[in-house]
């Protein structure tokens, strides 16, 4: 039996309120408080995981800050709650530990936390990219709509996934633009673009609203606490990928916005009768591609730090996607705000676009 663990941690005090209902109760000061200075514990023993050649058993490990706290709080203090979390990981007897949400971005993307434990560490970053970019082009197909003819914008292009992201989109699309904060990152990885790939266009800008109004596909991948897509900035008929947590598009898009399809990236089948108890808004026996990632390792028998730092490695995203197939972790089909994606919403939206595209040029 192969051994993993993976790391939570709220992303907002709102999330405290599915651990219990009370929490709503509590102000957000002293909930802020008691989070700090509560330690990291065992959230659930993950079991049931059988691929056709391993069986593996998990445990989810709280590291019990906020994204906000992580971000805002001493570096040094955020890393050593990290570290602590991974060591319960290690006395689970887990062989490789995963980290979850800001776990995997804090200080430098988790090469300090393998330094600091004896067992393998991964981000889970090079699966999300690979599924994220798998089910973008799935979702586009499904528009109606070419690759080859389809500009895309890259929000958070700066940042491990992101940079991936436009790695492997590079490729297929016409017109790719790069989207941050700090343009001298993007200028760098746009020229590494134009040299490996002359086929597309590229563009850098830190203008992120202005930039969506006339692209056909979005990737959204920042870390940023504060950042929302609205509905008046999209393209009618746009994919909108949407892999980063806290959210990056307003649910309002999904609410206002009938002729644009918003999707979340990353949701995987896992083999076997899984059973997490633990409930994290997901259906039965599906997880996020950071979490599979690391059940992929220990079903693979490869207990070795994976996917750690800001450049992820194609190789290793090309590596992870065989051995999930090897293992049968599938996409699951399309969800957006704990809802499921149908093929006749898709197809509906579909139809909006059209019919928007066909009023507009009357």
């Amino acid at each position: 039996m192969e051994k993993f663990a993976f790391i939570l941690h709220p992303l907002s005090l709102e999330d405290m309120e599915h651990i219990s209902p009370i929490m709503k109760y509590i102000p957000d000061g002293l909930l802020e408080a008691a989070l700090k200075m509560k330690k990291p514990f065992k959230v659930s023993h993950i079991t049931g995981i059988k691929s056709p050649y391993a069986e593996a058993e998990g445990w989810f490990v709280g590291c019990p800050l906020t994204a906000k706290q992580m971000v805002e709080l001493p570096e040094e203090f955020v890393m050593d709650r990290i570290i602590e979390s991974g060591k319960i990981a290690q006395e689970l007897g887990a062989k490789i530990v995963g980290l979850g949400a800001f776990t995997s971005i804090v200080g430098d993307a988790g090469i300090t936390v393998a330094k600091n434990l004896d067992i393998a560490v991964t981000s889970g970053n090079s699966y999300t990219v690979a599924t994220a970019v798998q089910g973008t082009k799935k979702a586009v197909r499904l528009m109606g709509k070419s690759l080859d003819t389809c500009r895309a914008v890259i929000v958070g292009a700066s940042g491990s996934i992101g940079a991936s992201a436009v790695r492997l989109l590079a490729k297929e699309v016409s017109h790719i633009t790069l989207v941050a904060r700090h343009l001298q990152p993007l200028e760098e990885l746009a020229q590494e673009i134009i040299a490996t790939t002359p086929t597309c266009q590229v563009q850098v800008t830190d203008d992120i609203h202005h930039s969506l109004q006339e692209a056909d596909i979005v990737m959204t991948v920042t870390s940023a606490l504060d950042f929302l897509i609205e509905p008046q900035e999209l393209k009618s008929g746009a994919v909108v990928c949407d892999v980063a947590r806290p959210r990056n598009v307003s649910r309002e898009v999904s609410l206002k916005r009938r002729d644009v399809l918003v999707i979340e990236g990353g949701i995987i089948n896992v083999p076997g009768n899984v059973d997490f108890h633990f409930n994290f808004g997901f259906p039965p026996q599906t997880s996020y591609a950071c979490m599979a990632e690391t059940m992929i390792l220990a079903l693979e028998g490869r207990y070795e730090n994976f996917s750690l730092g800001r450049n992820l490695e194609l190789s290793k995203i090309e590596e992870i996607s065989r051995m999930a197939a090897k293992h049968n972790f599938t996409l699951s089909g399309f969800r957006n705000f704990e809802r499921a994606v149908t093929e006749e919403h898709i197809a509906e939206v579909r139809r909006c676009a059209l019919a928007n595209t066909a009023l507009h040029q009357s």
